[in-house]
């Protein structure tokens, strides 16, 4: 027994001497013959540094989503074409691995590629080693190339690529930004937020380092240095998507309405500055990058506000104890002089310009509040000078953030100009003009005079989560207090007089009015400033309101530059369906959908008629009912009374998933989507929907979708009636 163990112990180590030397054979034949010695393959061209092939797996940038979970930004991996034609390829496996029937394959790629047979084989008529199909053989998605690779047709290989896409497309675009490929191949952040968080949406690329022969094949058992690639990280925004779109819907209202210059607007979280809706008009959608203009509105383009920063001037005089809302006053004209140091004081007559009102209006002798109520220039100059004094006015501005940086999320932006030297400047900023203000300051001011005094940092990043693991945190926003620059009780006292101004039969706000809930606000209206001058015939309206009335839970901010119109604040429509659908969304409505309400309200003074009575019918458009985990006889039943067109996406008896969702106001026809079964259902005929319809529409059934153009839908790559499953990818062009 001991001699038979030896002797296998020695066979054994005799084994490992004969592997061993084969091995060093094979080594030596490799390092002084550049022969493989076990497959005699030859190892020139390996050997050649120029072999070396060093192959780029690209990282998927991260996600952007809305609040909702809804994908902003996303990339899609594609695929290009490759036709090898060089004949001398050779085959593997006894097939040909080149081009060889062109006629066949350029008519059968045609078929696929939508284009003309003729034009491909030109491409593969070349005498080059290989080619590409030029744009129709590029940005392929997985579908069509699984339905390529289904023909077995030689030579035709692929390539991925990477491609940004937007499915929202103009949704917050000018805050969102874009993002394109560089010239290796990798998509870098170009502006917005793309380009603010580009470090972190940015992944980690991949690589293959290996040796192939002069045709491109690998030996086997030759070594490879392989690195994963590293997917970027995600981002989550506070935008609500359906704030968000109607928001937009309603600068499209104001454009046509106003044939509008620019619109710009934002709906925040009064207590914790989280923005739910940004944007402006024009914007561009980013799969197209058709843009006019790279600045963002709300923190770039500083303006005059106008009225709504008389908000300050009465809040400041509340806050220092000197006001008394109900002491009268002259409210028809300021005259004034001024001191050695241009401080200016009110007097009964001076050959100076004196202060009037806006049009020329002469209040006559009114109360401080109702000062506010009638947005008089006249009062908010007199509570500057002779309640406050100008500098102690200033102080008030900055300590509500004025002309200075706000720093939200990385924004670019501008802090304004402050012009506050001669006695006419000074004055002007007790009503809004001569200096300039950004849409983000005001949003960041009004947190305090909405809330309880406290102002708070408006931001729209909610957090940063790895995309592997989304409970993962590499960031998460908190609430950021950026001062207290009036009492609990002034801010309660300020709502007051807000409350009256939209209210009261007499506040110049009161056709900001909705059915839904009550709420309170400012209008403002100022000259547009161009150059130390203003632009002829135009104006900025703007109003600022907080909602619900007896507890500000958000500040809604919207602006236009238009041709001027007497009428800016009666015509309130666009503005309307904003805080509307807003009130719905986040809970505040304290009536029911599908009411019709009439109201008596006046039309406005104009120099060429007086007061009349007129006769406002508001039709109140349904809200959406909670329509999930219930049949569909039921969700036809809720939605009888609701102007929409049902959407049933599905062959199943209940109701999965519903758009829009519970709360949202569907008003003039607007599409719903009821999802019935999350794995199958039957393509609807998409001609003529919006890019809108079609965004709910991949919402709701998480499909994969790929939107070209703009405009509505001309063309959809499946059918209409055709059962589709999931994993299919749906093509949509717009014009």
């Amino acid at each position: 027994m001991k001699k038979r163990g030896t002797r296998s112990v020695l066979y054994i180590f005799i084994s490992a001497l004969v592997v061993m030397a084969m091995l060093a054979t094979n080594v030596f034949f490799v390092a002084i013959n550049k022969m493989h010695y076990r497959s005699g393959t030859d190892l020139h061209s390996y050997a050649d540094a120029a072999n070396t092939i060093k192959e780029t797996t690209k990282a998927l940038r991260g996600n952007i989503y809305t609040r909702n979970n809804t994908i902003i930004s996303e990339d899609n991996r594609t695929y290009n074409i490759i036709c090898i034609l060089d004949e001398n390829r050779l085959a593997v496996e006894g097939q040909i691995t080149y081009v060889k029937d062109k006629e066949k394959t350029a008519s059968e790629l045609a078929k696929i590629l939508r284009t003309d047979k003729e034009r491909i084989l030109n491409f593969l008529s070349q005498d080059v080693y290989q080619t590409e199909l030029g744009t129709a053989g590029r940005n392929l998605s997985e579908s069509t190339k699984k339905e390529i690779e289904a023909l077995g047709l030689p030579g035709i290989e692929f390539t991925d690529s990477i491609q940004r896409v937007y499915p929202l497309g103009t949704f917050a675009s000018n805050l969102i930004g874009f993002a394109q490929s560089d010239e290796t191949g990798s998509t870098i952040g170009k502006m917005g937020t793309e380009l603010y968080l580009d470090t972190y949406l940015r992944g980690d690329d991949g690589y293959r380092v290996y040796q192939a022969d002069k045709n491109g094949y690998i030996l086997p058992g030759m070594k490879e240095d392989v690195k994963s690639a590293t997917n970027g990280n995600n981002v989550y925004t506070t935008l609500d998507q359906e704030i968000q779109e109607a928001l937009e819907e309603s600068f499209l209202m104001t454009e046509n309405q106003f044939h509008a210059e620019r619109v710009w607007g934002a709906v925040m979280e009064v207590d914790t500055g989280k923005i739910l809706g940004w944007g402006q008009y024009p914007s561009f959608d980013p799969n197209t990058l058709n843009i006019t203009d790279y600045n963002n509105y709300g923190a770039q383009i500083p303006y005059e506000p106008g009225s709504t920063l008389k908000s300050i001037t009465w809040g400041a005089a509340i806050n220092e104890g000197v006001y008394d809302g109900e002491e009268t006053l002259d409210a028809n004209e300021y005259y004034y002089e001024w001191d050695d140091e241009r401080n200016p004081h009110r007097v009964d007559y001076s050959s100076s310009m004196p202060i009037t009102n806006a049009s020329g209006n002469k209040f006559g002798i009114i109360d401080y509040d109702h000062g506010l109520m009638y947005s008089s220039n006249v009062v908010a100059a007199t509570i500057q000078t002779e309640i406050l004094t100008p500098a102690k006015h200033l102080e008030y501005l900055k300590a509500f953030g004025f002309f200075k940086a706000v720093k939200t999320d990385g924004m670019p932006e501008e802090t304004g100009i402050l012009n506050f030297t001669w006695p006419s400047d000074k004055l002007a900023l007790s009503y809004g003009q001569g200096s300039t203000v950004t849409m983000l300051q005001m949003l960041q001011a009004y947190s305090a005079i909405f809330g309880d005094g406290q102002m708070v940092r408006p931001y729209y990043v909610e957090s940063i989560r790895d995309s592997y693991d989304t409970n993962k945190l590499l960031y998460q926003s908190e609430i950021r207090v950026t001062g207290n620059p009036i009492t609990e009780q002034t801010a309660h006292q300020l709502q007051g007089i807000l409350y009256r101004t939209v209210n009261d039969d007499d506040g110049t706000a009161k056709y900001y009015r909705i059915p839904e809930c009550e709420v309170i606000g400012k209008t403002g209206t100022t000259q547009v400033a161009i150059n130390g001058s203003y632009l002829s015939g135009y104006t900025i309206a703007s109003f600022m309101c907080g909602m619900p009335a007896d507890d500000p839970k958000v500040a809604i901010y919207y602006c236009f530059e238009a041709p001027y119109n007497h009428d800016a604040h009666y015509h309130t429509e666009p503005v309307q369906n904003l805080m509307r659908k807003t009130a719905l969304r986040l809970g505040f409505a304290n009536i029911a959908g599908g009411e019709e309400q009439t109201q008596e309200e006046e039309t406005p003074e104009t120099p060429e008629e007086g007061d009349e009575e007129k006769e406002q019918v508001v039709l109140t458009a349904g809200a959406m009912p909670n329509l999930t985990n219930h049949t569909l006889t039921y969700a036809g039943e809720k939605l009888s009374g609701i102007n929409g067109t049902v959407v049933v996406l599905g062959n199943g008896s209940a109701v999965i998933d519903q758009y829009p969702s519970e709360g949202t106001l569907v008003d003039g026809g607007e599409k719903i989507f009821l999802l019935t079964d999350t794995n199958s259902f039957v393509m609807p005929d998409m001609t003529g929907w919006t890019r809108k319809d079609v965004t709910a529409m991949w919402q709701v059934t998480q499909f994969g979708f790929r939107l070209h153009g703009e405009g509505k839908v001309v063309e959809q790559n499946i059918p209409p009636g055709t059962m589709i499953s999931r994993g299919t990818d749906i093509e949509v062009e717009f014009e």
